[in-house]
């Protein structure tokens, strides 16, 4: 208990007056006939009665009464309200309050007069929250913002802390447009509107957009009388998406395109800016009735195409990275905003490139050279393969015609096989010179795909990039002996290896095969598919042998019997069915 000393004057006056008070009680709660005349006067009473009253007169329960701080306990502020008991309040209520000392005037709510024990009940928390509360009423109807802090996230929004009171921020009010991380705000101080109140529910709902709106729209119109095509105005990166970012230019936003960021390639706007960057912008566009604002940054640089011609004259060796890759070609970054493609048939001299992601990769710096420069277009051609020697340019020399060389069979066609003599590349031997003795229907009766064989340069197309090979030229002609291998009248075995539309064409073993005419045959035969079948066993004697036109001429001795005749008759073949050589050879190459 603090000594009289350390009161104020003010509270010892009110001291001396409860003392009073305290003395009159018992007299006042007793009825006066009960009154001794020498104990106190009729007078004298009711002057005491009237002292008394009027110290309750101007108070009420429900109400924010003056108090007065007695004294401060462990856990415990005894207040005075100039009534006829004290009040006390817990401790913890005046947290907002650390240097509370005795004598110190504050603010509570009477409750009740008297508690079951005679004691005045007060509470210093329900006096704020009621001050508190009348504060927001009055800026709810008068429309005035209030400030307040966002405290935590919940489902649907935030919690907004106003002057102590929770109010509820929905996230569709936080901000114009939506906040990517609300968390970032936590912590923040803002000016709200209310927009819904209900004492009853002690339900607060406030709104920072409308607030927003409300600046915006006075920033907008000024900004409207001084906006103008081709200035050049200061913003700040306010959000970031994968086609851009947009500017705020004090109160309104402007979009400000990937495509406008820079003259280089940039697969995402964040490699440029940053939210809260501030940057010097070129106003592109101006559309007020959509709300549209286009902005330019690379607008500002200096234009990189200009005297690129100079830059990078034909036949230029450079070295660039890869930027982006299609199924047409590689796109090379020579230096910011200049790229140059390299087309997939610039890139190899000898390989077929299926796909320009099998010799380059994205980011890998390469040498190429410039072919052409079309600045009006903004585009430069380049070569891969211009770096080295074209080595179809010194096959001729290094293999003449004639040359005899070993290689491996890496395709087969209907029309002949290709054939690699070396890394990169190939030749190709065409059906008709894969036997000498055989007439050949598809490379597979001869070669097969991996197989290793001799062969002979036949031809070199050093300009069109074509080699011609032969199979049996890598052996001896034996049509130049033939007709002593096989003398006229000799009879031997044979087997029907297809019909031709004028006769049967029969293998007599060693690879060689003969010619049956129909005439030859017994009785009028229109279709060779009438008489014989392929694979049909024929016992024939040799009745010619034309080693100029490579020809042997045979005749029936007789067919063996017991032999089954299929159900589907054999196709017969014309002399004409020969496969040509395509005009693309690279694409029958790799088919």
């Amino acid at each position: 208990m603090s000594t009289t000393e350390e009161l104020s004057p003010e509270l010892i006056a009110r001291r001396k007056r409860d003392a009073q008070k305290a003395q009159l009680r018992p007299l006042a709660n007793r009825r006066p006939e009960l009154y001794d005349e020498d104990e106190i006067s009729s007078d004298a009473f009711e002057a005491m009665m009237d002292m008394y009253n009027g110290t309750l007169a101007s108070i009420e329960e429900g109400e924010i009464v003056q108090s007065t701080v007695l004294e401060i306990r462990e856990n415990l502020v005894v207040l005075d309200i100039g009534f006829k008991s004290e009040g006390t309040i817990p401790l913890e209520e005046f947290k907002d309050m650390p240097d509370l000392k005795p004598g110190d005037a504050v603010e509570v709510l009477l409750e009740h007069l008297e508690d079951s024990e005679g004691s005045v009940v007060l509470s210093k928390k329900k006096a704020d929250f009621m001050r508190v509360w009348e504060r927001i009423r009055v800026a709810y109807e008068s429309d005035q913002p209030v400030e307040g802090v966002l405290v935590k996230k919940i489902k649907g929004g935030v919690v907004v802390d106003l002057m102590g009171v929770d109010a509820f921020l929905p996230g569709s009010q936080i901000a114009l447009r939506r906040v990517p991380n609300i968390d970032d705000l936590l912590g923040q101080k803002y000016e709200f509107k209310i927009i819904k109140l209900n004492k009853r529910r002690r339900n607060i709902v406030v709104s920072r957009r409308v607030i927003l709106e409300t600046e915006r729209a006075g920033k907008r119109e000024k900004l409207m009388k001084e906006l103008g095509k081709d200035q050049v105005r200061k913003g700040v990166v306010k959000n970031i998406t994968d086609f851009g970012a947009f500017i705020d230019l004090g109160g309104v936003d402007g979009l400000l395109h990937i495509t406008d960021m820079s003259w280089g390639r940039i697969s995402h706007p964040s490699e440029m800016v940053q939210i809260g960057m501030e940057l010097e912008v070129k106003v592109l566009d101006i559309d007020w009735e959509r709300e549209r604002i286009s902005l330019g940054l690379k607008q500002l640089q200096a234009y990189p195409w200009k005297d690129v011609a100079e830059k990078f004259p034909v036949g230029t060796r450079v070295s660039g990275k890869v930027v982006s890759i299609t199924n047409y070609g590689a796109f090379i970054e020579l230096e910011p905003g200049i790229e140059g493609l390299v087309h997939i048939s610039e890139m190899s001299w000898t390989r077929n490139v299926r796909h320009p992601s099998k010799l380059v990769s994205i980011g890998e710096t390469i040498e190429a050279v410039v072919l052409k420069v079309d600045t009006t277009e903004e585009k430069i051609s380049l070569g891969m393969k211009q770096t080295e020697q074209d080595p179809w340019m010194v096959l001729p020399e290094k293999y003449p015609v004639g040359t005899r060389l070993t290689g491996k069979v890496r395709n087969l066609t209907s029309f002949g096989a290709f054939v690699e003599i070396e890394p990169g590349i190939d030749g190709l031997i065409h059906i008709s010179d894969m036997s000498w003795t055989k007439r050949v229907q598809h490379p597979s009766e001869v070669v097969k795909k991996g197989d290793t064989v001799d062969v002979v340069i036949l031809n070199i197309d050093a300009e069109n990039k074509r080699i011609s090979l032969g199979l049996k030229q890598a052996s001896e002609d034996p049509w130049l002996r033939i007709g002593e291998t096989y003398p006229v009248g000799t009879e031997l075995p044979g087997s029907v290896a297809r019909l031709m539309d004028k006769g049967v064409v029969v293998d007599i073993g060693n690879d060689i095969e003969g010619f049956i005419p129909l005439s030859h045959f017994d009785g009028q035969v229109n279709s060779p598919a009438d008489v014989a079948w392929e694979a049909m066993k024929v016992n024939v004697r040799i009745l010619e042998v034309d080693p100029i036109h490579r020809r042997i001429v045979l005749g029936v001795v007789d067919i063996p019997a017991g032999q089954e005749r299929p159900a589907e008759p054999s196709k017969v073949h014309s002399e004409d069915e020969v496969p040509e050589i395509p005009a693309d050879l690279d694409e029958a190459m790799d088919d």
